[in-house]
C-alpha cells in the first residue's frame, strides 16, 4: 500500500469516534413549560421498576435508534413514549450541545418549549415514569448547585502485563474525581447527568442576560 492509496481511503472515510468502543448515542430533552408565575422546567421521576437509576430524577430521553432521523428526533420520540406528548405539542427545540460520560455514553441535550401549561394532560408510561413535577426556572437562576466529588479508581487486572509498561508504578493505583452537582427543590434531589445538563443550561442563560 502506498501513500496515494492511503490518501484515497482517508478522503472517503467518515470520521467517527476512535477506539475499541463506539459511544452509545443518547438524547434528552429539557422541557420548559410556561405557567402563570413564569417559566418552569419539567422533570420526570424514573419508575422504581427501571433497571438503571430507579426513582431518580431525570429529563425525558433515551437511546438514539437507527429509525430516528437524528438525535433531536430521538429526544422528541422519547418525550412522546414517556409522557404522551407529541412533537406537535412542542413549540420549538434547540440544541444545547452534548456531553461524553466516562461510561461510554454520548448524550445530546436539547431544550424544548411545551405548548401545554399543565402536566394534567400527560399520559405517563408507568414502565418508565413514576411521576413528573416542575420547578420554576427562577429557582435555578437564583440558587446554584452544591458540588461533591465521586472518586473513581483504575486498577489493572491481575493478568495485565505491567512489566511491559515503562514507569509501571504510575499505573498500579490511579484514581480521578468526577465532579457531581446537586440541586434541591422542596423534597426533590436533582443530580447526575440531569444536573450537569441543567447547570450548563443555566450557565448559558446567565452568560447571555
Amino acid at each position: 500500500m502506498n501513500s496515494d492509496q492511503i490518501h484515497h481511503i482517508l478522503k472517503h472515510h467518515q470520521p467517527q469516534s476512535l477506539g475499541q468502543y463506539k459511544p452509545k448515542e443518547t438524547a434528552v430533552l429539557l422541557p420548559l413549560i410556561q405557567k402563570e408565575d413564569g417559566l418552569h422546567i419539567l422533570f420526570e421521576v424514573r419508575s422504581l421498576s427501571m433497571r438503571r437509576q430507579p426513582g431518580e430524577v431525570c429529563f425525558p430521553g433515551g437511546q438514539v435508534d437507527d429509525e430516528d432521523d437524528d438525535a433531536n428526533e430521538a429526544a422528541l420520540r422519547e418525550l412522546h413514549e414517556e409522557l404522551g406528548v407529541s412533537k406537535e405539542q412542542v413549540d420549538y427545540t434547540q440544541s444545547l450541545g452534548w456531553l461524553q460520560t466516562p461510561f461510554g455514553l454520548k448524550v445530546h441535550a436539547y431544550v424544548g418549549l411545551l405548548k401545554t401549561p399543565s402536566t394534567s394532560s400527560f399520559t405517563l408510561n408507568p414502565d418508565e415514569v413514576a411521576d413528573v413535577f416542575t420547578v420554576p426556572l427562577a429557582h435555578f437562576l437564583q440558587n446554584g448547585p452544591t458540588i461533591h466529588y465521586m472518586n473513581m479508581a483504575i486498577e489493572p487486572d491481575d493478568s495485565f502485563p505491567l512489566h511491559h509498561v515503562p514507569n509501571q508504578k504510575m499505573y498500579t493505583k490511579q484514581s480521578f474525581q468526577i465532579e457531581e452537582h446537586f440541586y434541591y427543590f422542596e423534597d426533590r434531589v436533582i443530580w447526575g447527568l440531569t444536573a450537569r445538563i441543567l447547570k450548563d443550561f443555566i450557565h448559558i442563560l446567565a452568560e447571555n442576560t
